[in-house]
Formats: structure tokens, sequence, C-alpha cells
């Protein structure tokens, strides 16, 4: 009788599935520690601005973690832009 060899198909990548260098989150959302650096304040400060409302719209996510869509962010910024006097 002929041995029977079983062909090892390539294995297709999946898109979903996150590689080593990517990162589970779209990019286009932000931490809470990401923003945080960006406007370069203290988490401590970010908090208190959501307790007032008026820090940057967010996204709950499942899990309960705030995310930031970054265009968002850049309109919130453009809003608070002062005139120069």
């Amino acid at each position: 009788m002929p041995a029977h060899r079983s062909a090892r198909l390539p294995q297709r990548e999946s898109s979903s599935a996150p590689t080593a260098t990517e990162s589970p989150v779209p990019e286009d959302l932000l931490t809470v520690d990401e923003v945080c650096a960006k406007l370069r304040v203290t988490r401590s400060t970010f908090n208190d601005w959501r307790a007032k409302r008026c820090a940057p719209p967010c996204v709950r996510l499942p899990n309960r973690q705030l995310r930031f869509r970054r265009s968002a962010l850049e309109r919130w910024l453009a809003s608070h832009e002062e005139a120069s006097a």
C-alpha cells in the first residue's frame, strides 16, 4: 500500500487578527495616556476636565475603557484656540 502524504496548504493570514506590530485598537483611536501625553497634562488634570465635562469627547468600549478619536481630539483642540491679541 502506498503511504499517503498529507499536503500542507499554506495558511492564509487573517486580516482580523493583529500581528506583533499591530495594535488591536484601530489607529485612529487614542488611549487616555496617549491623549494626556499629546496634551502634556497629567492624568489627574485630565480626569478633572472629564469631571467638569470640558474634556474632548470619548468612546467607551465594552470593557469600559475610554478611547478618543484622533479627529475629535483635533476638532476639540481647534475649538479651544484663542485669537491672538
